[in-house]
């Protein structure tokens, strides 16, 4: 068996990232750094086009970072490799889709990793928390991401008391795209990724590459940036094989046949 914080297993064009420090899936630099080679490589694997991320066992997803490590001399803004915190954090063109796949207790950065996902379902018994008020250290990457994905004094009250919240909840929040029994959640992600690997990747990207550019700015001047053709994903759509694929395949009543190019 494998000694390594991290598995992977490639299966068509899905990538499955499996978080495997028992006995609570801890992230350390050295975990951290593995994870950003990881996701680096499927962003730039032309064979790859989905991703799924879960945890080892059926008891934790992530409880983020190690605080053991910490106490043991890890500084907490240290260098945790490309893509940041879980290597996926702070990757720079990351137009790939993630799917999280919530095992179990997902507290602190595995939160955080969570909230880097594209679609993110979860098991029946999962819970989600963000205790970094009781260590004296802040979230801070979801004191960022949080408050624009659920209601903002419900995130408030996650990050400035630290209580735990259920899957139903975080389903009712609109956390969490499904919530599903334990023994059926890497069958449902899987399901999901199938049906991304079967469909049109540079559309993929391009729809990742403008959610995450507009953000921040106005309707108008997202737009403007599309119709001035300054999203290289967009172009790179617009002039591809693919698009007049999809026209043809239309016009001839068939399925496309994506390449990616």
């Amino acid at each position: 068996m494998s000694n390594e914080p991290i598995k992977t297993r490639i299966d068509g064009h899905i990538l499955e990232v499996i978080i495997d420090r028992p006995k609570a899936n801890a992230i350390d630099f050295a975990t951290s750094r593995i994870m950003g080679e990881i996701f680096a490589d499927y962003r730039d694997n032309d064979n790859l086009r989905a991703a799924i991320i879960t945890g080892g066992g059926e008891k934790f997803f992530s409880a983020g970072w190690d605080l053991k490590a910490a106490a043991g001399g890890e500084a907490v803004d240290g260098d945790y490799g490309i893509g940041g915190f879980g290597g996926i954090q702070e990757l720079d063109n990351f137009n790939k889709p993630v799917i999280c796949a919530v095992n179990g207790i997902c507290c602190g950065g595995g939160l955080e990793i969570a909230l880097c996902a594209d679609i993110i379902i979860a098991a029946e018994h999962a819970t989600f928390a963000l205790p970094e008020i009781r260590s004296g250290t802040v979230a801070d990457a979801a004191s960022i991401k949080l408050p624009k994905r659920i209601p903002y004094h419900v995130a408030m009250e996650m990050l400035l008391t630290g209580r735990w919240m259920d899957a139903n909840e975080a389903y009712q929040r609109g956390f969490v795209n499904e919530i599903l029994p334990g023994d059926k959640l890497m069958q449902r992600a899987w399901e999901i990724a199938r049906l991304i690997e079967s469909g049109p990747p540079l559309v993929y990207a391009a729809i990742k590459e403008v959610v995450r550019e507009a953000e921040d700015m106005k309707f108008l001047d997202a737009l403007r940036k599309i119709t001035n053709s300054e999203f290289p994903t967009v172009n790179k759509l617009y002039s591809s094989e693919d698009q007049l694929e999809g026209a043809r395949a239309f016009a001839e009543k068939r399925d496309p046949v994506w390449k990616g190019r």
